[in-house]
Protein backbone atom coordinates (compact mmCIF):
# COMPACT_ATOMS: atom_id res chain seq x y z
CA UNK A 1 0.00 0.00 0.00
CA UNK A 2 1.42 3.39 -0.90
CA UNK A 3 2.02 6.26 1.42
CA UNK A 4 -0.76 8.32 0.22
CA UNK A 5 -3.07 5.39 0.80
CA UNK A 6 -5.38 6.23 4.12
CA UNK A 7 -6.62 3.28 5.79
CA UNK A 8 -10.20 2.97 7.52
CA UNK A 9 -11.06 1.46 10.05
CA UNK A 10 -13.80 1.31 10.76
CA UNK A 11 -15.22 0.40 15.02
CA UNK A 12 -19.11 0.97 14.23
CA UNK A 13 -20.03 -2.66 15.55
CA UNK A 14 -17.23 -1.96 18.83
CA UNK A 15 -17.03 1.92 19.81
CA UNK A 16 -20.32 2.64 17.85
CA UNK A 17 -22.21 0.44 19.68
CA UNK A 18 -20.99 1.25 23.31
CA UNK A 19 -22.97 4.43 22.64
CA UNK A 20 -26.44 4.15 25.18
CA UNK A 21 -29.02 3.15 23.37
CA UNK A 22 -27.18 1.59 20.07
CA UNK A 23 -27.04 -2.17 21.34
CA UNK A 24 -27.45 -4.26 18.24
CA UNK A 25 -28.82 -8.05 17.41
CA UNK A 26 -26.34 -10.49 15.53
CA UNK A 27 -28.83 -10.16 12.41
CA UNK A 28 -27.96 -6.62 12.46
CA UNK A 29 -24.42 -6.92 12.95
CA UNK A 30 -24.11 -9.23 10.07
CA UNK A 31 -25.70 -6.71 8.01
CA UNK A 32 -23.97 -3.58 8.95
CA UNK A 33 -20.72 -5.33 8.63
CA UNK A 34 -21.75 -6.41 5.20
CA UNK A 35 -22.72 -2.67 3.99
CA UNK A 36 -19.54 -1.94 5.41
CA UNK A 37 -17.47 -4.40 2.90
CA UNK A 38 -19.29 -2.87 0.39
CA UNK A 39 -18.68 0.59 1.53
CA UNK A 40 -14.86 -1.04 1.51
CA UNK A 41 -13.34 -0.36 4.69
CA UNK A 42 -10.23 -1.60 5.11
CA UNK A 43 -10.81 -3.42 8.96
CA UNK A 44 -13.84 -4.05 10.35
CA UNK A 45 -13.30 -4.04 14.23
CA UNK A 46 -15.87 -6.35 14.92
CA UNK A 47 -16.07 -5.94 18.93
CA UNK A 48 -14.62 -6.61 22.22
CA UNK A 49 -14.71 -11.03 22.75
CA UNK A 50 -14.21 -10.66 26.10
CA UNK A 51 -17.34 -8.31 26.67
CA UNK A 52 -20.15 -10.74 27.11
CA UNK A 53 -20.87 -14.65 25.19
CA UNK A 54 -22.55 -13.26 22.82
CA UNK A 55 -20.18 -10.35 21.78
CA UNK A 56 -17.69 -12.86 21.14
CA UNK A 57 -20.72 -15.12 19.07
CA UNK A 58 -21.17 -12.07 16.96
CA UNK A 59 -17.52 -11.28 16.23
CA UNK A 60 -17.01 -15.05 15.31
CA UNK A 61 -19.90 -15.04 13.18
CA UNK A 62 -18.83 -11.50 11.28
CA UNK A 63 -15.26 -13.13 10.50
CA UNK A 64 -16.57 -15.86 9.56
CA UNK A 65 -18.78 -14.94 6.70
CA UNK A 66 -15.33 -13.64 5.11
CA UNK A 67 -16.73 -10.24 3.59
CA UNK A 68 -13.43 -9.15 2.42
CA UNK A 69 -11.79 -6.39 5.00
CA UNK A 70 -9.82 -7.41 7.87
CA UNK A 71 -11.37 -8.42 10.64
CA UNK A 72 -10.47 -6.78 14.14
CA UNK A 73 -11.37 -7.75 17.71
CA UNK A 74 -10.09 -5.74 20.45
CA UNK A 75 -8.66 -7.14 23.58
CA UNK A 76 -6.55 -5.72 26.89
CA UNK A 77 -3.48 -6.68 27.68
CA UNK A 78 -4.13 -10.35 29.42
CA UNK A 79 -4.31 -13.96 27.86
CA UNK A 80 -7.61 -14.45 28.43
CA UNK A 81 -8.75 -11.67 26.50
CA UNK A 82 -6.48 -12.39 23.81
CA UNK A 83 -7.07 -15.88 23.48
CA UNK A 84 -10.65 -15.10 23.44
CA UNK A 85 -10.42 -12.84 20.32
CA UNK A 86 -8.14 -15.26 18.42
CA UNK A 87 -10.92 -17.46 18.65
CA UNK A 88 -13.30 -15.27 17.65
CA UNK A 89 -11.59 -13.90 14.53
CA UNK A 90 -9.45 -16.53 13.15
CA UNK A 91 -12.18 -17.93 10.64
CA UNK A 92 -11.72 -14.66 8.53
CA UNK A 93 -8.85 -14.98 5.90
CA UNK A 94 -7.41 -11.74 7.07
CA UNK A 95 -7.35 -11.16 10.98
CA UNK A 96 -6.13 -8.61 13.36
CA UNK A 97 -5.88 -8.77 17.54
CA UNK A 98 -6.02 -5.07 18.59
CA UNK A 99 -4.74 -4.81 22.26
CA UNK A 100 -4.94 -1.70 24.66
CA UNK A 101 -3.52 -0.65 27.96
CA UNK A 102 -3.98 2.83 29.17
CA UNK A 103 -1.32 5.16 29.89
CA UNK A 104 -1.66 8.82 31.16
CA UNK A 105 -0.87 9.55 34.38
CA UNK A 106 -4.57 9.98 35.55
CA UNK A 107 -5.10 6.44 34.40
CA UNK A 108 -1.59 4.58 35.96
CA UNK A 109 -2.62 6.34 39.31
CA UNK A 110 -6.28 6.05 39.36
CA UNK A 111 -7.42 3.01 37.51
CA UNK A 112 -4.73 0.33 36.71
CA UNK A 113 -2.82 1.85 39.98
CA UNK A 114 0.69 0.36 37.54
CA UNK A 115 3.74 1.61 37.78
CA UNK A 116 5.14 3.19 34.51
CA UNK A 117 7.66 0.12 33.99
CA UNK A 118 4.77 -2.05 34.56
CA UNK A 119 2.56 -0.95 32.05
CA UNK A 120 4.72 -1.04 29.43
CA UNK A 121 5.67 -4.96 30.49
CA UNK A 122 2.26 -5.48 30.49
CA UNK A 123 1.84 -4.26 26.87
CA UNK A 124 5.12 -6.19 25.28
CA UNK A 125 3.52 -9.34 26.96
CA UNK A 126 0.58 -9.05 25.11
CA UNK A 127 1.82 -7.89 21.83
CA UNK A 128 4.51 -10.86 21.82
CA UNK A 129 1.52 -13.25 23.25
CA UNK A 130 -0.66 -12.11 20.38
CA UNK A 131 2.22 -12.41 17.66
CA UNK A 132 2.53 -15.81 18.16
CA UNK A 133 -1.42 -16.25 17.08
CA UNK A 134 -1.52 -13.73 14.55
CA UNK A 135 0.57 -11.85 12.07
CA UNK A 136 -1.47 -8.39 12.38
CA UNK A 137 -1.55 -7.12 15.66
CA UNK A 138 -2.66 -3.29 16.42
CA UNK A 139 -1.73 -1.85 19.91
CA UNK A 140 -3.14 1.36 21.42
CA UNK A 141 -2.16 3.60 24.64
CA UNK A 142 -5.55 4.39 26.11
CA UNK A 143 -5.51 8.11 26.49
CA UNK A 144 -2.94 8.83 24.44
CA UNK A 145 -3.12 12.37 24.29
CA UNK A 146 -2.88 13.27 28.04
CA UNK A 147 0.18 10.69 28.53
CA UNK A 148 3.40 12.80 29.22
CA UNK A 149 4.74 12.71 25.39
CA UNK A 150 8.06 11.28 26.82
CA UNK A 151 6.96 8.55 28.23
CA UNK A 152 4.14 7.79 25.47
CA UNK A 153 7.20 7.73 23.22
CA UNK A 154 8.54 5.23 25.29
CA UNK A 155 5.97 3.05 25.45
CA UNK A 156 5.31 3.05 21.39
CA UNK A 157 8.93 2.34 20.72
CA UNK A 158 8.63 -0.56 22.99
CA UNK A 159 5.22 -1.33 21.43
CA UNK A 160 6.99 -1.87 17.75
CA UNK A 161 10.33 -3.55 19.03
CA UNK A 162 7.99 -6.08 20.80
CA UNK A 163 6.39 -6.21 17.13
CA UNK A 164 3.44 -3.96 17.01
CA UNK A 165 2.53 -3.63 12.95
CA UNK A 166 0.39 -0.81 13.95
CA UNK A 167 0.02 1.69 16.81
CA UNK A 168 -2.92 3.75 17.06
CA UNK A 169 -2.56 6.88 18.90
CA UNK A 170 -6.31 7.56 20.70
CA UNK A 171 -8.04 10.66 22.00
CA UNK A 172 -10.03 8.86 24.48
CA UNK A 173 -11.58 11.76 25.92
CA UNK A 174 -11.88 14.28 23.05
CA UNK A 175 -9.66 16.23 25.07
CA UNK A 176 -6.88 17.50 22.42
CA UNK A 177 -7.05 20.20 19.67
CA UNK A 178 -5.84 20.19 16.03
CA UNK A 179 -2.38 21.88 16.61
CA UNK A 180 -1.65 20.08 19.84
CA UNK A 181 -2.30 16.50 17.94
CA UNK A 182 -0.23 17.74 15.27
CA UNK A 183 2.48 18.39 17.82
CA UNK A 184 2.36 14.92 19.49
CA UNK A 185 2.12 12.82 15.81
CA UNK A 186 5.39 14.72 14.85
CA UNK A 187 7.02 14.32 18.17
CA UNK A 188 6.47 10.44 18.04
CA UNK A 189 8.08 10.72 14.25
CA UNK A 190 10.87 12.21 15.89
CA UNK A 191 11.89 10.38 18.99
CA UNK A 192 10.36 6.59 18.29
CA UNK A 193 13.14 4.46 15.99
CA UNK A 194 10.97 2.30 13.38
CA UNK A 195 7.89 4.07 14.07
CA UNK A 196 8.17 4.58 10.00
CA UNK A 197 7.97 0.86 9.37
CA UNK A 198 4.68 0.34 11.26
CA UNK A 199 1.37 1.65 10.46
CA UNK A 200 0.44 4.91 12.66
CA UNK A 201 -3.32 5.26 13.56
CA UNK A 202 -5.73 7.57 14.81
CA UNK A 203 -8.88 7.09 16.85
CA UNK A 204 -10.15 10.57 18.03
CA UNK A 205 -13.87 10.97 20.19
CA UNK A 206 -15.91 14.10 19.65
CA UNK A 207 -16.30 15.62 23.08
CA UNK A 208 -15.18 19.07 22.34
CA UNK A 209 -16.77 18.85 18.94
CA UNK A 210 -13.16 18.50 17.24
CA UNK A 211 -12.90 14.35 16.19
CA UNK A 212 -12.90 14.65 12.43
CA UNK A 213 -10.27 17.73 12.66
CA UNK A 214 -8.32 16.16 15.17
CA UNK A 215 -7.86 12.88 13.11
CA UNK A 216 -7.13 15.03 9.91
CA UNK A 217 -4.47 16.91 11.72
CA UNK A 218 -2.81 13.47 12.55
CA UNK A 219 -3.33 12.54 9.06
CA UNK A 220 -1.28 15.88 7.88
CA UNK A 221 1.53 14.91 10.46
CA UNK A 222 1.96 11.52 9.18
CA UNK A 223 -0.87 9.00 10.74
CA UNK A 224 -1.70 6.67 7.76
CA UNK A 225 -4.72 5.12 9.11
CA UNK A 226 -8.41 6.52 10.65
CA UNK A 227 -10.47 5.21 13.45
CA UNK A 228 -14.24 5.83 13.34
CA UNK A 229 -17.01 5.39 12.94
CA UNK A 230 -20.83 5.89 10.52
CA UNK A 231 -22.54 8.72 11.31
CA UNK A 232 -19.64 9.50 14.30
CA UNK A 233 -21.69 7.24 16.66
CA UNK A 234 -19.99 5.99 20.07
CA UNK A 235 -19.31 6.43 23.41
CA UNK A 236 -20.58 10.17 24.69
CA UNK A 237 -20.40 12.45 22.00
CA UNK A 238 -19.14 9.78 19.77
CA UNK A 239 -16.05 8.84 17.21
CA UNK A 240 -14.43 10.58 14.07
CA UNK A 241 -17.43 10.46 11.44
CA UNK A 242 -16.28 8.01 8.98
CA UNK A 243 -18.05 9.89 6.18
CA UNK A 244 -17.22 13.31 6.77
CA UNK A 245 -13.13 11.96 7.09
CA UNK A 246 -13.13 10.13 3.92
CA UNK A 247 -15.01 13.13 1.80
CA UNK A 248 -12.49 15.99 3.61
CA UNK A 249 -9.61 13.44 1.97
CA UNK A 250 -12.02 13.10 -1.14
CA UNK A 251 -12.95 16.98 -1.79
CA UNK A 252 -9.98 18.13 -0.78
CA UNK A 253 -7.47 16.51 -1.96
CA UNK A 254 -5.22 19.04 -3.71
CA UNK A 255 -4.61 19.68 0.25
CA UNK A 256 -3.66 16.12 1.68
CA UNK A 257 -2.44 14.52 -2.12
CA UNK A 258 -3.76 11.21 -0.67
CA UNK A 259 -7.09 8.91 -1.11
CA UNK A 260 -9.07 6.23 0.63
CA UNK A 261 -10.42 3.04 -0.95
CA UNK A 262 -13.49 3.80 0.21
CA UNK A 263 -16.53 3.89 -2.62
CA UNK A 264 -18.35 6.76 -1.83
CA UNK A 265 -21.34 6.14 -3.49
CA UNK A 266 -22.29 3.70 -0.44
CA UNK A 267 -21.67 6.42 1.92
CA UNK A 268 -25.69 7.63 2.27
CA UNK A 269 -27.14 4.08 1.82
CA UNK A 270 -24.47 2.66 4.83
CA UNK A 271 -25.59 5.93 6.64
CA UNK A 272 -29.37 5.36 6.77
CA UNK A 273 -28.98 1.86 7.57
CA UNK A 274 -27.00 2.53 10.86
CA UNK A 275 -29.09 5.43 11.75
CA UNK A 276 -32.22 3.00 11.55
CA UNK A 277 -30.88 -0.13 13.25
CA UNK A 278 -29.30 1.86 16.35
CA UNK A 279 -32.28 4.22 16.36
CA UNK A 280 -30.37 7.11 16.25
CA UNK A 281 -31.70 9.18 13.47
CA UNK A 282 -29.06 11.43 11.71
CA UNK A 283 -29.62 15.07 12.05
CA UNK A 284 -31.07 17.32 9.15
CA UNK A 285 -27.94 19.43 9.53
CA UNK A 286 -25.44 16.80 9.89
CA UNK A 287 -22.72 17.54 7.10
CA UNK A 288 -22.19 14.76 3.80
CA UNK A 289 -25.39 12.38 4.76
CA UNK A 290 -28.12 14.73 7.09
CA UNK A 291 -31.06 15.87 4.92
CA UNK A 292 -30.02 19.34 4.60
CA UNK A 293 -26.58 18.37 3.28
CA UNK A 294 -27.21 19.81 -0.04
CA UNK A 295 -30.44 21.70 0.37
CA UNK A 296 -30.75 25.15 -0.50
CA UNK A 297 -33.12 27.43 0.80
CA UNK A 298 -31.90 30.87 0.51
CA UNK A 299 -32.83 32.76 -2.79
CA UNK A 300 -28.89 33.99 -3.79
CA UNK A 301 -27.93 30.31 -3.25
CA UNK A 302 -30.64 28.92 -5.40
CA UNK A 303 -29.91 30.88 -7.95
CA UNK A 304 -26.07 30.85 -8.05
CA UNK A 305 -27.19 26.48 -8.27
CA UNK A 306 -29.27 26.98 -10.92
CA UNK A 307 -26.10 29.10 -12.75
CA UNK A 308 -23.56 26.03 -11.59
CA UNK A 309 -23.81 23.66 -8.61
CA UNK A 310 -19.91 24.07 -7.71
CA UNK A 311 -21.57 27.58 -6.56
CA UNK A 312 -22.63 26.58 -3.17
CA UNK A 313 -21.51 22.65 -3.34
CA UNK A 314 -18.59 21.54 -3.10
CA UNK A 315 -19.24 17.86 -3.76
CA UNK A 316 -22.28 16.47 -5.61
CA UNK A 317 -24.64 14.57 -3.88
CA UNK A 318 -24.60 11.65 -6.49
CA UNK A 319 -20.43 11.14 -4.97
CA UNK A 320 -22.20 10.45 -1.66
CA UNK A 321 -25.22 7.57 -3.21
CA UNK A 322 -27.58 10.80 -2.84
CA UNK A 323 -29.74 10.86 -5.88
CA UNK A 324 -30.84 14.85 -6.41
CA UNK A 325 -34.47 13.76 -7.37
CA UNK A 326 -37.00 12.50 -5.54
CA UNK A 327 -39.22 10.34 -7.81
CA UNK A 328 -42.28 9.89 -6.90
CA UNK A 329 -43.99 6.19 -7.23
CA UNK A 330 -47.11 5.30 -6.37
CA UNK A 331 -49.71 2.47 -6.42
CA UNK A 332 -49.41 2.10 -10.54
CA UNK A 333 -46.03 1.80 -10.25
CA UNK A 334 -44.42 -1.68 -11.26
CA UNK A 335 -42.23 -4.04 -9.65
CA UNK A 336 -39.37 -3.02 -12.15
CA UNK A 337 -39.74 0.88 -11.64
CA UNK A 338 -39.66 -0.42 -7.99
CA UNK A 339 -36.15 -2.01 -8.20
CA UNK A 340 -35.23 0.65 -10.61
CA UNK A 341 -35.54 3.07 -7.59
CA UNK A 342 -34.18 0.66 -4.74
CA UNK A 343 -31.00 0.69 -7.29
CA UNK A 344 -30.84 4.42 -7.32
CA UNK A 345 -31.02 4.73 -4.16
CA UNK A 346 -27.49 2.83 -3.53
CA UNK A 347 -29.54 -0.14 -2.18
CA UNK A 348 -28.80 -4.31 -3.49
CA UNK A 349 -31.74 -6.85 -2.39
CA UNK A 350 -31.58 -10.18 -3.35
CA UNK A 351 -34.50 -12.00 -4.76
CA UNK A 352 -36.32 -12.39 -0.94
CA UNK A 353 -35.34 -9.47 -0.08
CA UNK A 354 -37.04 -7.40 -3.25
CA UNK A 355 -40.05 -9.34 -2.90
CA UNK A 356 -40.69 -8.83 0.88
CA UNK A 357 -40.32 -5.41 0.01
CA UNK A 358 -42.28 -4.84 -2.72
CA UNK A 359 -45.15 -6.45 -1.27
CA UNK A 360 -45.17 -3.56 1.55
CA UNK A 361 -44.46 -0.85 -1.59
CA UNK A 362 -47.93 -1.52 -2.73
CA UNK A 363 -49.47 -2.10 0.51
CA UNK A 364 -48.01 0.99 1.11
CA UNK A 365 -49.21 2.39 -2.13
CA UNK A 366 -52.51 1.29 -1.69
CA UNK A 367 -52.46 3.30 1.63
CA UNK A 368 -50.98 7.24 0.57
CA UNK A 369 -51.16 8.99 -3.28
CA UNK A 370 -47.45 9.39 -3.42
CA UNK A 371 -44.49 7.22 -2.07
CA UNK A 372 -41.12 9.01 -1.51
CA UNK A 373 -37.63 8.05 -1.78
CA UNK A 374 -37.53 8.20 2.08
CA UNK A 375 -41.20 6.24 2.68
CA UNK A 376 -38.64 3.15 0.03
CA UNK A 377 -35.83 3.80 2.30
CA UNK A 378 -38.40 2.78 5.49
CA UNK A 379 -39.70 -0.15 3.73
CA UNK A 380 -36.70 -2.04 3.01
CA UNK A 381 -34.80 -0.46 6.36
CA UNK A 382 -37.82 -2.81 8.34
CA UNK A 383 -38.04 -5.45 6.15
CA UNK A 384 -36.38 -7.93 8.09
CA UNK A 385 -38.73 -7.50 10.75
CA UNK A 386 -41.75 -8.14 8.68
CA UNK A 387 -40.96 -11.72 8.64
CA UNK A 388 -39.09 -12.26 11.97
CA UNK A 389 -42.15 -14.80 13.80
CA UNK A 390 -43.76 -16.57 15.12
CA UNK A 391 -46.16 -13.55 15.68
CA UNK A 392 -47.29 -11.03 12.99
CA UNK A 393 -50.11 -8.15 13.26
CA UNK A 394 -53.18 -9.57 10.98
CA UNK A 395 -55.36 -6.68 12.89
CA UNK A 396 -55.56 -3.76 15.61
CA UNK A 397 -58.46 -1.76 16.54
CA UNK A 398 -58.17 1.46 18.92
CA UNK A 399 -60.67 3.14 20.32
CA UNK A 400 -59.89 6.71 22.42
CA UNK A 401 -61.88 9.29 24.28
CA UNK A 402 -61.00 12.32 26.14
CA UNK A 403 -62.08 11.73 29.37
CA UNK A 404 -61.32 7.88 29.50
CA UNK A 405 -58.99 5.43 29.40
CA UNK A 406 -58.46 4.22 25.60
CA UNK A 407 -58.81 0.55 24.37
CA UNK A 408 -57.13 -1.45 22.18
CA UNK A 409 -58.04 -4.84 20.51
CA UNK A 410 -54.84 -6.87 18.77
CA UNK A 411 -55.50 -9.89 16.50
CA UNK A 412 -51.94 -11.61 16.02
CA UNK A 413 -51.66 -14.95 13.75
CA UNK A 414 -48.96 -17.42 14.36
CA UNK A 415 -46.28 -19.01 12.28
CA UNK A 416 -48.00 -22.30 13.39
CA UNK A 417 -50.95 -21.64 12.33
CA UNK A 418 -53.25 -20.90 15.27
CA UNK A 419 -54.38 -17.44 15.70
CA UNK A 420 -54.66 -15.30 19.36
CA UNK A 421 -56.83 -12.03 20.37
CA UNK A 422 -56.74 -9.77 23.39
CA UNK A 423 -57.91 -6.58 24.41
CA UNK A 424 -56.61 -3.96 26.86
CA UNK A 425 -57.09 -0.57 28.28
CA UNK A 426 -54.52 1.98 28.93
CA UNK A 427 -53.93 5.86 29.45
CA UNK A 428 -53.01 5.98 25.58
CA UNK A 429 -53.86 4.21 22.67
CA UNK A 430 -50.08 3.38 22.02
CA UNK A 431 -50.09 1.97 25.99
CA UNK A 432 -53.34 0.43 25.96
CA UNK A 433 -52.41 -1.77 22.35
CA UNK A 434 -49.08 -2.75 23.82
CA UNK A 435 -51.00 -4.36 27.05
CA UNK A 436 -52.95 -6.20 24.22
CA UNK A 437 -49.92 -7.47 22.71
CA UNK A 438 -48.49 -8.50 25.82
CA UNK A 439 -51.65 -10.51 26.60
CA UNK A 440 -51.48 -12.36 23.31
CA UNK A 441 -48.16 -13.16 23.26
CA UNK A 442 -47.50 -13.18 27.30
CA UNK A 443 -44.97 -11.93 27.05
CA UNK A 444 -44.15 -8.90 29.32
CA UNK A 445 -41.84 -5.11 28.18
CA UNK A 446 -41.39 -2.52 30.35
CA UNK A 447 -41.77 0.92 27.57
CA UNK A 448 -38.59 2.83 27.76
CA UNK A 449 -38.28 5.03 24.90
CA UNK A 450 -40.73 5.79 21.66
CA UNK A 451 -39.36 7.57 18.85
CA UNK A 452 -41.44 8.86 15.66
CA UNK A 453 -39.35 9.96 12.56
CA UNK A 454 -41.05 10.86 9.66
CA UNK A 455 -39.73 9.16 6.28
CA UNK A 456 -40.99 11.76 4.16
CA UNK A 457 -43.06 14.43 3.45
CA UNK A 458 -46.87 15.25 4.13
CA UNK A 459 -49.85 13.97 6.47
CA UNK A 460 -49.67 10.37 4.73
CA UNK A 461 -46.13 10.14 5.31
CA UNK A 462 -44.73 6.50 6.34
CA UNK A 463 -44.06 6.87 10.31
CA UNK A 464 -40.80 4.92 12.06
CA UNK A 465 -40.92 3.88 15.07
CA UNK A 466 -37.86 2.83 17.39
CA UNK A 467 -39.08 1.38 20.77
CA UNK A 468 -36.52 1.04 23.75
CA UNK A 469 -37.93 -2.06 26.43
CA UNK A 470 -36.80 -3.88 29.36
CA UNK A 471 -37.82 -7.19 29.64
CA UNK A 472 -36.27 -9.62 32.70
CA UNK A 473 -33.26 -7.14 33.28
CA UNK A 474 -32.40 -6.38 29.21
CA UNK A 475 -32.93 -4.04 27.22
CA UNK A 476 -34.00 -4.39 23.63
CA UNK A 477 -34.64 -2.41 20.44
CA UNK A 478 -37.32 -2.72 17.74
CA UNK A 479 -38.36 -0.83 15.06
CA UNK A 480 -41.40 -0.46 12.86
CA UNK A 481 -43.17 1.62 10.20
CA UNK A 482 -46.71 2.40 8.96
CA UNK A 483 -48.42 5.00 7.91
CA UNK A 484 -50.49 5.07 11.24
CA UNK A 485 -48.63 5.74 14.20
CA UNK A 486 -50.07 3.03 16.95
CA UNK A 487 -49.46 0.17 14.43
CA UNK A 488 -45.61 0.93 13.80
CA UNK A 489 -45.15 1.33 17.69
CA UNK A 490 -47.15 -2.11 18.04
CA UNK A 491 -45.19 -3.44 14.48
CA UNK A 492 -41.62 -2.48 17.04
CA UNK A 493 -43.05 -3.83 19.90
CA UNK A 494 -43.63 -6.49 18.18
CA UNK A 495 -40.15 -7.19 16.74
CA UNK A 496 -38.99 -7.18 20.03
CA UNK A 497 -41.67 -10.24 21.37
CA UNK A 498 -40.43 -11.94 18.80
CA UNK A 499 -36.94 -11.68 19.08
CA UNK A 500 -37.64 -12.73 22.68
CA UNK A 501 -39.80 -15.74 22.36
CA UNK A 502 -37.53 -16.53 19.68
CA UNK A 503 -34.14 -16.51 22.22
CA UNK A 504 -36.01 -18.40 25.11
CA UNK A 505 -36.65 -21.28 23.08
CA UNK A 506 -33.21 -21.38 21.86
CA UNK A 507 -32.27 -21.18 25.65
CA UNK A 508 -30.52 -18.26 24.91
CA UNK A 509 -32.27 -16.34 27.07
CA UNK A 510 -29.71 -13.86 29.55
CA UNK A 511 -27.36 -13.92 27.07
CA UNK A 512 -25.81 -11.45 25.46
CA UNK A 513 -25.70 -8.95 28.94
CA UNK A 514 -22.26 -7.09 28.44
CA UNK A 515 -19.47 -7.07 30.93
CA UNK A 516 -20.12 -3.97 33.28
CA UNK A 517 -16.12 -3.20 31.88
CA UNK A 518 -16.33 -2.11 28.70
CA UNK A 519 -13.22 -1.17 26.56
CA UNK A 520 -12.86 2.54 26.36
CA UNK A 521 -10.17 3.19 23.71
Amino acid sequence: MSDSQIRIFDTTLRDGEQAPGCSMTLSEKLRVAKALSELNVDIIEAGFPAASPGDFESVKAIADSNFGPVICGLARCNAADIEKVYEAVKGADRHRIHVFVATSAIHREHKLKMAKEEIIRSAVGAIKMARELVDDVEFSPEDASRTELSYLAEVVSAAIEAGATTVNIPDTVGYTVPAEFDRLFRYLKDHVAGIDDIVLSVHCHDDLGMAVANSLAAVNAGARQIECTINGIGERAGNCSLEEAVMAIKTRAEFFGLETGIDTTRLYPTSRLVSNITGMHTPRNKAIVGENAFAHEAGIHQHGMLQHASTYEIMRPEDVGLSRSNLVLGKHSGRHAFRGRVAELGFELDEMETNRAFKAFKKLADQKKDVYDGDIEAIIMNADGMSSGPWSLESLEVQTHTDQPATAAVTLANEDGTQATASAHGDGPVAAAFLALEKATGVELTLRNFELHSASIGEDALGEVTVTVENDGESFRGRGASVDIVEAGCRACLEVMNRILRRKARGLAGRGKPNPEQATI
